[in-house]
């Protein structure tokens, strides 16, 4: 069973070293993501419809929005330590500007990136002080990642140059019946998700509801619509201290044993080993109803 080693949350997103021995469903987040291989078997992503694999060597990388689903394709009883960087792009730019296109549907070229042994060496250390060190600071940590995220995203030359990435990268702009649609979707995220209703809101046909929305946020609506529920969650889990099923039942679920499904579906782990894990900073700068 996939399990939680540690995370940490703050205004940085979330750091996450998870134990992991099943697939996840196809999902997105708002972060930009970057996943390294801690331990354990090989295994491998499958990001926008392309195998990405999660080696010593190769790791992950995932853009804002951009659909990704985890494959363990491990030999049966074979697991594969994983850590997984859910970066927060406002503060990324806050710490280095030219960064301030992560949020940026484009913002990494490829799927997977090559790790140096500098690089390997240093996500070991990183891991090993997650894994041990109980009182890391969030200076400690937020220096420790940034220095992290640089040595992943060197091999991309550009970077640094924020006039030549947006020129080659525009910026997309979303049409305002799209954010209207996701402004009726943020009013209530434990409503169910009734499409036909929310393309009549916004004008629009069903089909070309679909169109818009996909060409403009990247994913489906259903699949924005479960990133809204997720975050939701993982905001209720670490902020407050309801039990885990009235949260289920503020978010919808008919049931406490159907939202432990969704939050293992989409992360691996249950919200009740989630909330044991989770070591907070201080509150995420993005929360659920901020993400566009």
């Amino acid at each position: 069973m996939s399990s939680a080693v540690k995370i940490f949350q703050g205004r940085f997103g979330r750091v996450a070293l998870l134990d992991m021995d099943a697939p996840l469903v196809g999902h997105a987040h708002h972060h930009c993501h970057i996943l390294i291989k801690a331990g354990g078997a090989d295994s491998a992503f499958r990001v926008r419809g392309e195998r990405a694999p999660l080696t010593d060597e190769s790791a992950v990388v995932v853009n804002a929005w951009e659909h990704h689903a985890y494959e363990h394709d491990a030999p049966p009883g074979q697991h594969t330590l994983i850590l997984a960087l859910y970066i927060e792009p406002s503060w990324l730019a806050e710490i280095q500007r030219s960064l301030a296109l992560s949020a940026h549907p484009r913002f990494f070229p490829h799927k997977s990136v090559h790790l140096s042994a500098a690089t390997r060496k240093m996500a070991e250390e990183f891991v090993l002080e997650l894994w041990w060190d109980d009182e890391v600071s969030p200076g400690r940590l937020e220096g420790l990642l940034f220095d992290l995220i640089i040595a992943v995203v060197e091999s991309y030359t550009g970077w640094r140059d924020l006039a030549s990435l947006l020129r080659s990268k525009p910026p997309v702009a979303i049409d305002p019946r799209v954010r209207q649609a996701i402004a009726l979707m943020r009013r209530d995220v434990a409503r169910e998700l009734d499409m036909d209703s929310v393309a009549a809101a916004t004008g629009l046909s069903r089909a070309q509801f679909f169109h818009l929305f996909q060409r403009d946020t990247q994913v489906t609506p259903l699949v924005y619509a479960n990133v809204l529920r997720f975050e939701a969650a993982v905001e209720r889990l670490t902020l407050s201290q309801e039990p885990v099923a009235e949260i289920s039942e503020h978010l919808g679920f008919s049931a406490p044993g159907h939202f432990s499904r969704f939050f293992r579906a989409h992360l691996g782990i249950t919200p009740t080993d989630y909330r044991r894990k989770v070591n907070l900073f201080e509150p995420p700068a993005g929360q659920a109803s901020e993400l566009i």
